[in-house]
């Protein structure tokens, strides 16, 4: 049935019905409304309050959730970069919604962060005022674009309710530790290594299992009460206190003194990814120095192995899964201990007195070429130094002090003004001074001096390293630099090409490698390894280790606008967990939102978080169980990567527990377990895998490491502790390209306005007469180069920006913007309008006859190549095998319905309004969104004819149009009839007929 006429603007010489700009935004806005009013895209939940709409059915089919990583709204709203992976997941989703799945995709909204704060400190109004016009603006932007998102399911991560389950979940993982030993949890998926051992467990059972005896107590706990540490007598001798130390350092969440980054210009500490190579703060670009304090963490490195292995369960690209294995860092060597010589004299008992330095070594075959070592200068040897020099010391090794004190001294301030990024940037200008100690090389009795250099970091490993500079660029570099002493022990068969200096890194055996009980002479690297780590085992030296580069997760910011840790303090100092009736801890007023900043030089300052300025709120007296107490509220907030380490699963059902039931001790999970098993669970649909999780996941390849490792590591805890049964949070991972533009610059180098610039590529670009120079970069408001969606509604509709979008390339690679291409989006869907619509009258102008045999063929060969091309994720090529069959049905006298209308259900999910209007106006009343996609008809792709050539004497001659399966015999036949080919024979004798039938007939005379 046809629709009321449109009320559009349009010029006097446009017909009323054009598909104009005008009449496609009037399209675009009546159907979003439509859609919400009759919940097309409501997703149906086997169970719970979600059901309903157009959607209540779609649990019939399989599940299929679709995921974006969802965005930060930012003042400056979107620009037509942002929506490329928003308008890719809407087209898969679409897609497989008409292939009769149930289709869960939904955007929320990461909504805390710096940017808002920082604007609360400038102006003085709540983050939450400027963060929720600011989501007002993209939830505009998006509803516009025609996104198939069930709109029940958003949420923002400041909601009251959502912060709530963010801080039950760290809660959650506060209350666990890891036990190394344990059996897995849940059923052993495939393709996992059976190896794989360890799971997280409740703070409680470890409790049990040091009074019962069954494990030691850790540390100098253990240690401090001497004695048999079993039978639970050293767990009896310890005060209540005591036992909740012994606690709270094995858990997940735990509080550490450890190396930070400090801002002191902004007040706040900073994670690594937050610091630039140049030793600066990404925001506001201030001086950052590493500073040692109290800080929560999260122990990630306990999943090491786990997060490794486990990605060979997902479908990922390779490059992230090679990024996450990178970070992580997994090596397996061996653990040396190097003894201290206690006086600095070389003379001294090597065993005496002065403590021993521990190495991770990847090449313990080398350490006889180990002819010095280098430690951090945050490293605890270096808080006692010897007072003087030992004998043999060099000028080159003293930095021109006159004593070790004097020299370590000084290196530790100078290093302390430095990042971690900043000294891993500056290894190779080989700084470093000599600490007055040497060690004794377990392997052959040497004596080796102890240097301090700040590209050795206390948080990697165990902050010191052997140095062998006969095998390593890096040390053979600082052996250069400071006089040291070069031992080759790896060397070619045949050994070192003459004149070679520096270190040998290559391949070849041991050498110089040998002492009085072994020798590894001779030896590939491998055997020399496994032999070296035995001897050193034996002797008590040291022992096979695996290592990993990950550190622990640092988890507090001295911030105002994140979530609150749901943490007292208790008069002695110690954590306790606010009840989960008494979740959330919301955020209180303050009377300022920034935290107090120094000078940006002052590294001695210390943080003062801005939650501390509520005394009301911070000092609290509440009854936990034991009467009545005072307690002090923790006033760091948490990072914003907390809110988006679990979003996924509110997507599912953003209601849950919204009667404020459950509590941390985990009577109600974080999400309803059989949500979680009928859209996530390992085999949930045919590709889903043993892993489970989201079935497809888009986003950007920047946060391949950061947002997906913690993500998986909440989840893994989640899992571990039974909330739920998939092992991994996302099954496929998606990295779309960017959307890239040109910028213009002036004959003084300023960026001029792209969109007022003139030319071409021959003519030369201009602007305002001038000429100017075309560059290529990053799309942004200081390259004066931003289009945003606003503008292409505008000018052109929703659909043919969608169109255009997904016309540009492949989706994981970038590609450049230029608005002046998306005419030809628009023009393919005014010919698609034009083919069912009169532009005069409105109406339909299709026909009911029958489509001829070609058209049949091309109708058919579309659908198949479309469905491919859409399962494959490849809208692009879509886009343009739809736009050559509509070219072929814009060559038609009339276009028989049952032709066009597979083709209007084929564009659908790209450009989905005007495919819902053209479905209407052909006389159809439900919406388009859950029609079948079409389906081929085999009969049609088989060709008719195929193209045979006919040679004669190697040159071709004929070419004939003949049935696929003709016979060779036939093939001859009407290959010698052919009139051109008789000619070409002109009566001689033919020698031969080679026939390779349909294709080729090759004719001997």
């Amino acid at each position: 049935m046809s629709t009321p006429e449109t009320e559009t603007q349009h010029r006097p010489s446009e017909p009323a019905h054009r598909y104009t700009p005008a009449l496609a935004q009037e399209i675009e806005e009546r159907w979003q409304d439509r859609w919400d009013e009759r919940g097309t895209f409501y997703a149906a939940n086997p169970t719970g309050g979600l059901t309903g709409g157009d959607g209540e059915h779609a649990g019939d089919g399989k599940p299929f959730f679709i995921m974006d990583m969802f965005p930060y709204p930012s003042g400056a709203g979107l620009h037509v970069g942002h929506p490329l992976g928003f308008i890719a997941t809407d087209v898969v989703g679409r897609f497989r919604m008409m292939c009769g799945d149930n289709v869960l995709h939904a955007m929320g909204f990461d909504a805390f962060g710096l940017p808002a704060e920082q604007y609360a400190v400038q102006t003085g109004e709540h983050p939450r005022g400027v963060t929720e016009r600011n989501m007002t603006v993209y939830k505009r932007q998006l509803r516009r674009m025609g996104l198939a998102h069930d709109p029940r399911r958003s949420f923002a991560t400041i909601d009251s309710d959502y912060v709530r389950w963010t801080q039950w979940i760290f809660l959650e993982i506060f209350d666990s530790w890891y036990d190394a030993d344990a059996e897995p949890a849940g059923e052993p998926a495939g393709g996992s290594p059976t190896t794989q051992r360890g799971r997280a467990r409740r703070i409680g059972e470890l409790r049990d299992e040091l009074a019962a005896g069954v494990r030691q107590v850790p540390g100098p706990w253990g240690e401090k009460h001497g004695g048999d540490n079993t039978g639970g007598a050293v767990w009896a001798a310890l005060s209540e206190g005591e036992r909740r130390d012994v606690l709270d350092s094995q858990r997940l969440a735990y509080v550490d003194s450890s190396p930070v980054n400090w801002a002191p210009g902004l007040g706040t500490v900073l994670a690594n990814e937050e610091v630039t190579s140049d030793g600066r703060s990404e925001r506001g670009n201030m001086p950052v120095f590493t500073k040692n304090l109290r800080q929560w963490k999260m122990r990630i490195t306990a999943y090491a192995d786990r997060l490794t292995d486990d990605l060979d369960l997902i479908d990922w690209p390779d490059k992230v899964k090679a990024m996450q294995r990178n970070w992580i860092g997994r090596s397996t060597g061996a653990t040396v201990r190097f003894h201290v010589v206690g006086s600095g004299d070389a003379a001294v008992d090597p065993a005496g007195a002065g403590g021993e330095i521990e190495v991770f070594t990847t090449r313990p075959d080398t350490l006889f070429g180990a002819t010095f070592m280098v430690v951090s200068p945050e490293h605890p040897l270096l808080d006692e130094v010897p007072a003087s020099w030992p004998d043999g010391t060099r000028d080159a090794w003293t930095g021109g002090h006159a004593t070790p004190v004097d020299a370590v001294a000084a290196y530790r301030q100078e290093a302390a003004a430095k990042t971690a990024v900043e000294r891993q940037a500056d290894a190779g200008k080989k700084t470093g001074v000599f600490t007055g100690h040497l060690a004794v090389n377990p392997v052959n009795g040497a004596t080796v001096p102890v240097f301090t250099a700040d590209y050795v970091l206390m948080g990697y490993g165990t902050g010191a390293i052997m140095a062998v500079p006969g095998g390593d660029e890096r040390d053979f570099a600082f052996a250069e630099a400071f006089e040291l002493p070069v031992v080759h022990t790896v060397e070619p068969a045949d050994g070192l090409p003459e004149g070679h200096v520096g270190a040998w890194t290559g391949d070849g055996v041991t050498v110089n490698s040998s002492n009085d009980e072994v020798s590894l002479d001779g030896l590939g690297v491998a055997d020399a390894k496994a032999k070296i780590i035995g001897w050193l085992q034996e002797k008590g030296a040291g022992e096979g280790t695996t290592t990993y580069r990950l550190n622990d997760w640092l988890f507090s910011r001295q911030r105002y606008w994140g979530e609150p840790f749901p943490i007292l303090w208790d008069a002695d100092g110690r954590p306790v967990a606010v009840p989960g009736d008494q979740l959330p801890v919301d955020l209180p007023e303050v009377p300022d939102y920034s935290p107090r900043t120094f000078d940006p030089d002052d590294a001695d300052s210390e943080p003062e978080a801005p939650l501390g300025r509520n005394e009301d709120w911070v000092d609290v007296t509440l009854d936990l169980g034991d009467g009545p107490q005072r307690y002090r509220r923790d006033t760091n907030t948490m990072p914003n990567w907390a809110g988006s380490c679990w979003y996924y699963l509110r997507y599912l059902d953003p209601t849950w527990g919204s009667d404020g039931a459950g509590d941390a001790s985990g009577t109600l999970p974080v999400v309803d377990p059989e949500l979680e098993r009928y859209w996530m669970g390992p085999h949930h649909n045919d590709t889903s895998g043993p892993a489970g999780g989201v079935d497809l996941y888009v986003g950007g390849v920047e946060h391949a490491v950061l947002h997906l490792l913690y993500a998986r590591f909440w989840h893994k805890v989640l899992y571990d502790l039974g909330h739920v049964s998939s092992r991994e949070p996302f099954g496929k991972l998606f990295n779309q390209g960017y959307i890239q533009a040109y910028a213009f610059t002036d004959e003084r180098g300023t960026y001029v306005p792209a969109a007022e610039v003139a030319g071409d590529e021959q003519t030369g670009w201009t602007y305002d007469g001038a000429p100017v120079e075309r560059e290529y970069g990053k799309m942004g408001k200081s390259l004066k180069n931003v289009v945003t969606p606003d503008d292409m509604y505008a000018e052109y509709g929703a659909d043919t920006f969608r169109v255009y979008e997904m016309a540009m390339g492949p989706l994981d690679l970038s590609r450049p913007w230029n608005t002046r291409d998306v005419v030809g989006s628009q023009r393919f869907l005014q010919r698609l309008w034009r083919n069912v619509v009169d532009e005069d009258t409105g109406r339909p102008v299709v026909t009911d006859a029958e489509p001829d045999a070609a058209t049949l063929r091309a109708l058919h060969r579309t659908i198949a190549d479309v469905r491919v091309e859409m399962e494959q994720m490849r809208p692009n090529t879509a886009i343009a095998k739809l736009i050559t069959y509509n070219n072929h049905l814009t060559g038609l006298e009339s276009v028989p319905r049952s032709a066009v209308e597979p083709l209007v259900q084929m564009v659908a999910p790209i450009a989905p309004h005007i495919a819902e209007e053209l479905w209407e106006r052909l006389g159809h009343d439900e919406s388009l969104a859950r029609e079948p996609f079409p389906v081929a008809d085999e009969q049609y792709l088989v060709a008719e004819t195929v193209t045979c050539v006919v040679q004669v004497k190697g040159k071709v001659r004929g070419r004939l149009e003949v049935a696929p399966d003709i016979s060779e015999a036939d093939l001859q036949a009407a290959a010698l009839d052919e009139p051109n080919v008789q000619r070409a024979i002109d009566g001689a004798e033919i020698r031969k007929v080679i026939v390779r039938a349909p294709k080729l007939v090759n004719i001997v005379v």
